[in-house]
């Protein structure tokens, strides 16, 4: 059986999606966006300063299906310019 995951410390769903599920003891994470949960504003700044704002959005989703981000197997990043790679790379490690 799986369970929807709603919190309010990551952006709300924007389409017909959830922010995340979680079923058989896996959580899985929609795509998040550097958007502030609070005012649903995108975050300004360089490509470290996104990536942040994504991982706490992810992060919060995590913990409000009851997981932790030590337990992550896997997150899917996507590039618009790989010369952020090195940049986000930090931040995601």
């Amino acid at each position: 059986m799986s369970e929807i995951i709603k919190t309010k410390s990551a952006p709300a769903a924007v389409g017909p999606y959830s922010q995340g599920v979680s079923a058989g003891g896996l959580i899985w994470v929609s795509m998040q966006l550097p958007i502030f949960p609070a005012t649903g504003a995108l975050v300004e700044g360089d490509a470290a300063e996104l990536a942040r704002r994504i991982i706490r959005n992810g992060v919060a989703i995590i913990e409000a299906g009851g997981g932790f981000i030590g337990d992550v197997v896997k997150a899917t990043i996507y590039f618009t310019d790989l010369g952020d790679f090195e940049a986000v790379n930090e931040v995601f490690a």
